[in-house]
């Protein structure tokens, strides 16, 4: 068993990295029946609405999708290839181009125009602003049905569901696109340089897995001609302090 972290190179993974952290836990809370826990579905939902906005994030998307697609055309005839395999990603490809060309506006702008959601959203920003003496209509949605509330929620994300279906794809592709190397960082430190490693220059994300029970926690600090690790380890209340032994670790450097 290990632990892995994943460190973006650019500021594009590091939105797709956040959204996909954020529809992750949505969908997680969303699940569950209590009040509480449809609270942090529809806090986490503005989360994702803000997030996906900042940016032409559906524009870029489809590109990248269209992008690979024309990848996976070129396998085509190639006999070591599953035919069926290839038809089945392609497929999937397509349908997320289509569903995200068919969204239409700036994301969650029909939350935007919603008053009482926005209501919510603004006293969310103060602490402790969400209590029943502030918002009593909203005390009253927490307090009925689980099922009415789900599909409330439901409601209000499925419009972003394209955009999580086409991220979900383009993540995907970037970790498996490069490969694990067992590497050690002695006293707990690790340097590479694009002299060393000219794939540096391209990478968009590093992955990196350390064994799960082991007591080390990378600092990692990268750019596209240098990556240095830092392994810390929990000292008293997870303040960290430099590792003095020789980590081991897998490094993956993963480009689209």
């Amino acid at each position: 068993m290990v632990i892995t972290y994943e460190y973006p190179l650019n500021e594009r993974i590091r939105t797709l990295l956040r959204l996909e952290d954020l529809f992750d836990k949505s969908s997680h809370f969303l699940r569950i029946d209590g009040p509480m826990e449809h609270h942090v579905a529809l806090l986490t939902m503005f989360e994702i609405m803000e997030v996906a906005s900042r940016a032409d994030l559906k524009v870029d998307l489809m590109q990248e999708l269209d992008r690979q697609r024309q990848v996976l055309l070129g396998f085509r005839s190639n006999p070591d290839i599953s035919e069926e395999a290839l038809s089945g990603a392609l497929y999937e490809i397509e349908q997320a181009g289509t569903n995200l060309l068919a969204m239409a506006g700036k994301v969650g702008h029909y939350l935007r125009e919603n008053e009482w959601l926005m209501s919510i959203r603004n006293r969310a920003a103060i602490p402790g602003g969400v209590c029943e003496f502030d918002l009593p209509s909203y005390h009253y949605w927490l307090n009925r049905e689980p099922a009415a509330r789900r599909v409330d929620l439901e409601g209000w994300i499925e419009p972003m569901l394209p955009l999580r279906d086409g991220l979900a794809i383009v993540l995907r592709l970037l970790r498996a696109s490069g490969r694990p190397l067992k590497q050690s960082a002695p006293a707990g430190t690790f340097s590479l340089s694009v002299a060393a490693e000219p794939r540096l220059i391209k990478c968009q994300m590093l992955r990196l897995r350390v064994r799960r029970g082991e007591p080390y926690i990378p600092e990692i600090s990268a750019n596209k001609y240098a990556l240095n690790i830092r392994f810390t380890s929990p000292d008293g209340g997870l303040r960290p302090r430099q590792a003095d032994a020789e980590v081991a670790f897998e490094l993956t450097l993963c480009n689209l």
